[in-house]
């Protein structure tokens, strides 16, 4: 009878020895293969391999031993799916908690305002961390992917600094952009002047991002927005650069011509009236607030002076005479 209650002295004694040594282990700062340590979970993922990830990642400790913890702690169904990022100083507690928490290491990518379709997609494909799912994508299965078949996907994006956790998709930050550019038309669209010359939202898409990419100084936007406006109301001809431009598409050399002003293009605003069919740039809210409140002004012209403002005339006469001034020397 002796001999057992030896025994069972003898096993608690380890086991308290063994519980105190778990409770310091916790508390202790992991070692990690260098300044810091990221991993990305897949949601769905297995606290084992949570745990064997880690390990692979740089953490420098044994990997069954950060299962049990998991698993013992109650919390290993809780952790998150989200990119992770450890450095000095973290505890076994302290990682738990932050997966627990969806405490996430996030990247970002800035798409700017005026910005073409192309060029969103080529700062996507670049951005840190963000999985190219569209890479093989043509323009039109990222619409339909998106859930907008047969939409021209130009100016349909809003231009913004956008957060991912590492390791997300990049349809899922077009998803967003998306979404941001149909909430700030609509609240666009419905605080428009009344007597506006336009039809539809997407009208005022197309004509803001004209304006986005015809503006020098920021302060001009309104007025920019009311020569268009005023054109559109007579009738006459929007003739804005930037339309014939893209529409040269990669063929633009950086120098506009006389003739790519005279050959017609869906986009060629010298030889077609009113709006081109889709937008020829991502405008900015700036730009849509302008276009729906332009200022009020008569102006129908209107002329860089070479320091980023422009000279806006009411009549053919005067503007001749700006033109002559500001970019001919006379």
């Amino acid at each position: 009878m002796k001999w057992i209650i030896r025994l069972v002295v003898v096993l608690v004694i380890v086991a308290l020895g063994a519980a105190g040594a778990a409770a310091w282990w916790l508390q202790q700062p992991l070692k990690l293969s260098g300044e810091t340590v990221e991993l990305s979970i897949e949601q769905g993922e297995l606290p084992r391999d949570i745990a064997q990830g880690w390990v692979r990642a740089g953490v420098q400790a044994p990997r069954w031993a950060l299962y049990e913890w998991f698993r013992w702690s109650g919390k290993a169904k809780r952790i998150r799916a989200g990119s992770y990022e450890i450095g000095a100083g973290t505890t076994p507690v302290t990682l738990l908690e932050k997966m627990v928490r969806g405490d996430e290491t996030l990247a970002t990518v800035r798409l700017i305002e005026g910005w073409t379709f192309r060029q969103f997609r080529a700062e996507l494909a670049k951005a840190d961390a963000l999985k190219p799912t569209t890479a093989a994508m043509s323009d039109a299965q990222i619409m339909e992917a998106l859930g907008q078949p047969g939409v021209a996907p130009e100016g349909r994006f809003y231009p913004d600094t956008y957060a991912y956790s590492k390791g997300s998709a990049d349809l899922a930050v077009l998803k967003r952009a998306l979404r941001a550019m149909r909430q700030r038309v609509d609240e666009a669209w419905a605080a428009r002047a009344p007597d506006l010359p336009l039809r539809t939202p997407d009208e005022a898409l197309t004509l803001a991002s004209i304006v986005e990419k015809e503006t020098g100084a920021a302060a001009e936007r309104a007025r920019i927005a009311a020569v268009f406006v005023n054109r559109l109301r007579i009738g006459m001809p929007l003739q804005t650069d930037p339309t014939v431009i893209y529409g040269l598409g990669e063929a633009f050399d950086g120098n506009l011509r006389k003739r790519d002003l005279q050959t017609d293009t869906p986009y060629n605003t010298y030889t077609r009236p009113g709006l081109p069919p889709t937008p020829i740039a991502m405008p900015g809210a700036a730009s849509l607030r302008a276009t729906v409140k332009p200022e009020a002004s008569k102006a129908l012209y209107f002329v860089a002076r070479g320091d980023g403002s422009s000279e806006f005339s009411e009549t053919l006469a005067e503007h001749n005479r700006a033109v002559n001034k500001y970019q001919r020397g006379r």
